[in-house]
């Protein structure tokens, strides 16, 4: 229902995650060891990738691709995150806000894109081996990560532009340690029907449509798997999947808690640790898991090191 008191806020509060100095103290530690990892992984797998003529192919120009942009939108909340853990008063301006919730959600909707492209990517590469750099040239491979962004720029758009035409007139406290649409939308105190119905409708639109390619995708790469006859060359070609799938896993996983449900006060808690783990910790976790389970990247890695 309207206000009566329709001042504009010019800064909002944010709650973080613990009043408790103990903890707070913990907890910075901990995840400034994680956004170093963060940065150092995945700088270190863009300059690998960069220095290694061996992992000059589509697959890897994709993930690098990925690298930056883990930086990018985990950098858009672990630095204010981190200063805010012992801040009293955990403010941030109103542009802030929207300027935070907008590159964040860039990052989120760009890389469901392009772990689906990733997921086209491994399609060409084991069901059409022959055909593999004919098909993923280097000019759709720039435009397959053009055609990524450019999908998380508009969709994201629109929830900011309708966002940002909402008055909002007190309170300013958000119930999470970083601006996001949800719980940034409620304290409006103009009708928001609008805005969760494109959160939902966009959300779930751009989940079940790369949702749809990585699993078109993989259907067709388990039935070439199959027709393998020489196991090695199976495991060679399971190998190569069981990292993106493992990323995907872990990225559709949170965004399906965090927005493909009806929203609760009574598990906003819980929603919390969720978005920490999406957008501080999985960040991190990318580069470890292409990495960790890569044997070309393991064999570029020790070049260097002798080098």
């Amino acid at each position: 229902m309207p206000r009566e008191n329709n001042t504009q806020v010019s800064e909002f509060i944010l709650t973080g995650l613990t009043d408790h100095l103990q903890l707070q103290i913990i907890l910075f530690v901990l995840f400034l060891v994680v956004y170093a990892v963060t940065l150092v992984g995945n700088l270190s797998m863009i300059v690998l990738i960069w220095h290694s003529p061996q992992l000059h192919t589509p697959m890897y120009f994709f993930l690098s691709s990925l690298s930056v942009l883990d930086i990018g939108y985990s950098s858009s909340v672990t630095p204010k995150f981190l200063t805010d853990l012992f801040r009293k008063k955990k403010t941030i301006s109103f542009a802030g806000c929207f300027t935070q919730l907008y590159f964040y959600a860039i990052g989120a909707t760009t890389e469901c894109y392009l772990l689906a492209v990733m997921a086209y990517d491994r399609y060409v590469a084991i069901c059409n081996p022959l055909l593999y750099l004919v098909v993923m040239s280097q000019r759709k491979c720039i435009l397959l990560v053009a055609l990524s962004y450019f999908a998380g720029i508009v969709c994201n758009l629109v929830h900011i532009v309708v966002g940002v035409r909402l008055s909002y007139c007190g309170p300013n406290i958000i119930n999470n340690f970083y601006c996001d649409g949800p719980p940034l939308f409620a304290l409006s105190c103009s009708d928001i029907t609008l805005n969760y119905i494109l959160i939902y409708v966009i959300v779930s639109f751009n989940m079940l449509s790369t949702s749809l390619i990585v699993l078109t995708s993989y259907a067709y790469i388990l039935l070439t798997i199959v027709k393998i006859r020489s196991a090695k060359s199976r495991q060679k070609a399971f190998s190569t999947c069981t990292s993106h799938l493992t990323a995907i896993s872990i990225l559709y996983g949170c965004l399906a808690f965090m927005y493909a449900r009806p929203s609760s006060n009574g598990i906003r808690n819980v929603d919390k640790i969720a978005s920490l783990f999406y957008v501080v910790v999985t960040p991190m976790l990318n580069p470890l898991i292409y990495s960790l389970r890569n044997q070309e990247v393991k064999n570029a890695l020790r070049k260097i090191l002798k080098r």
